[in-house]
């Protein structure tokens, strides 16, 4: 039993991998969740119309960590357009003649959040009895964190599974001696690359197709725009999944070592995927979701699902997960030369 322990250890020791798995993985996934879940140094950006808002109420404001905006009666009246065209501001603060104080928030999140607990903890030393009416640009107040977070399972769903099953497939190709052989004939590198991404592409257009329809058919997710859009996306997320899994397979030696990588390569993407606003993470750690293929499909999803927005407005994403299957082709191609040279 000791000499099995043993040989156990020495083997586990022997393999960087598995040592990066046990020791160096945990302390990133920790380190990544204490940046994005910690103390946030965001300050609310807040509309108001200084000649409708009482002094006494502007005065608590500015005591609070708030950004305040002047903005003019008629864009108070108008909060909803003014907050689809000014993405920079939280909400718009008004008090109507027939009601106590009116809050209008783009969408329900953290940011708004934030916003609503400044204005409310500002009204407490004044008012804390007023009748408040909280209203949206996009969702309800009583949707469902489902309703609120769909989007982003559809996209982490569709990248994930696919990129197991692609990605372990293929490393059992290679520890069958399947990739070796078909290397020994005349098909180009290109040719074995772009096979194998149709191939298992097939399965994930499938997959894409059964998610959405099921999520918005069977459980009711809420859906704002074009269903096609939506598939398109899930598509394009599922073949460039297909493209990444087949990347680590051939860095990879073993189905083990592809596990082993999951945690650097697909946690990460996870908490840049939508589940937090990119623009509160600290020190512009935001900007690293323009590296990961999962960010391009989640908010690309998201301005269908939940903004209703057609292709002019997603392009953008699309193409960004257009070219990051294209880049992981090129990347894929050049690697089996390690196989085989031509």
């Amino acid at each position: 039993m000791i000499q099995l322990a043993k040989r156990v250890i020495r083997q586990t020791v022997n393999d960087k991998r598995s040592v990066m798995l046990i020791l160096v993985a945990p302390l990133l996934i920790l380190t990544l969740v204490y940046f994005l879940l910690g103390d946030s140094d965001y300050v609310a950006t807040v509309a108001i119309d200084p000649d409708a808002v009482p002094a006494p109420v502007i005065n608590a404001l500015e005591q609070q960590e708030l950004e305040l905006v002047d903005i003019t009666a008629d864009e108070a009246d108008q909060a909803l357009d003014y907050l689809q065209q000014h993405e920079d501001v939280d909400a718009v603060l008004r008090f109507p003649e027939t009601s106590g104080m009116d809050i209008t928030l783009y969408e329900p999140s953290t940011k708004g959040a934030t916003a609503m607990s400044e204005i409310q903890e500002a009204m407490a030393d004044i008012n804390p009895s007023a009748e408040t009416t909280v209203s949206y640009v996009y969702g309800t107040q009583d949707q469902s964190l489902f309703d609120s977070l769909g989007y982003v399972f559809l996209a982490l769903f569709s990248f994930f599974f696919v990129f197991i099953i692609s990605a372990m497939a293929l490393v059992r190709e290679r520890s069958r001696g399947t990739l070796e052989r078909l290397m020994m004939t005349p098909i180009r590198r290109g040719e074995v690359i772009a096979g194998y991404t149709l191939g298992y592409s097939v399965f994930a257009v499938i997959q894409a197709i059964i998610i959405v329809l099921y999520a918005i058919f069977v459980l009711q997710l809420s859906n704002e725009g074009n269903i096609g859009w939506v598939l398109l996306t899930m598509v394009l997320l599922a073949v460039t999944a297909v493209s990444f899994g087949a990347t680590i397979s051939i860095f990879a030696g073993s189905e083990l070592q592809v596990v082993q990588l999951i945690p650097f390569t697909i946690i990460p993407q996870v908490f840049f995927s939508g589940l937090i606003p990119l623009d509160l993470i600290p020190y512009h750690l935001g900007n690293l979701s323009y590296i990961m293929p999962i960010y391009y499909g989640a908010a690309a999803i998201k301005g269908i699902m939940v903004y209703g927005d057609g292709f002019s407005d997603i392009w953008g994403y699309l193409a960004g997960l257009t070219t990051y299957a294209l880049v992981l082709y090129i990347i894929n191609t050049q690697a089996l030369k390690k196989f085989r040279k031509l």
